[in-house]
């Protein structure tokens, strides 16, 4: 049952590091087990798919961001979004920084940080972020924070995720004496355990607790 697969993976991992569970693909009836044994972070790719569960499920739900951005749809979800975990640039920045003007909110951000190879994975540069952190422009923006930053490691990569792992770990560390930054969201359920050990505090798990993603109606 996806309810004890959670349970049990809650109970292993240090009371500090925060499950986001990947919703992704899954269903109300799913995502409604989790919900009523008390979890309350999910994570969606698409914000059609999101605004989609937003309407259909409580809303003391606390939805993540982690998929590409898309700028033209953000304004349907700046009402509601808790976290966006993949900012890569100053002009989704400032994108996010107007919508959120207009709602009266201040929205938490990541940088998604590029940390291996696959050109499937997305990401920015140290160098990237950086110049983000440092930009004048941000730093006037009163409605979007930067908090964090995020990062996807090699899906089979051995010795290689572990070197991953520990680069977005020492990224963080700078960030976190320089800037402030609280949140380090690295590993999914292939890799967890691991990223936990590197630090992280936050982990994205979608398949090791609702199996298999299905696919959804065409009507969300």
């Amino acid at each position: 049952m996806i309810e004890n697969k959670f349970l049990r993976i809650k109970k292993l991992i240090p009371k500090n590091v925060k499950i986001l569970a990947v919703s992704k693909n899954q269903d109300i009836y799913s995502i409604k087990k989790l919900y009523k044994i008390g979890h309350r972070d999910f994570g969606e790719n698409y914000i059609q798919e999101m605004l989609y569960k937003y309407k259909k499920l409580p809303k003391d739900i606390r939805w993540h961001m982690i998929g590409r951005i898309q700028s033209n749809k953000l304004k349907y979800i700046i009402s509601f979004i808790y976290l966006i975990h993949s900012v890569q640039n100053i002009k989704q920045i400032n994108i996010i920084n107007k919508i959120a003007s207009k709602n009266n909110k201040i929205i938490n951000c990541l940088l998604q940080i590029k940390i291996c190879n696959n050109k499937n994975k997305s990401g920015i540069t140290y160098q990237e972020a950086l110049k983000i952190l440092e930009n004048e422009t941000l730093k006037k923006m009163k409605n979007v924070k930067i908090i964090g930053i995020m990062g996807m490691a090699s899906l089979k990569g051995g010795k290689k995720i572990h070197h991953e792992f520990s680069y977005l770990r020492s990224i963080y560390n700078e960030f976190k004496n320089k800037y402030g930054h609280y949140i380090l969201s690295m590993g999914m359920s292939l890799d967890y355990n691991l990223a936990i050990e590197y630090g992280s505090t936050i982990v994205r798990l979608g398949t090791i607790i609702f199996g298999y993603r299905k696919k959804l109606s065409n009507s969300i």
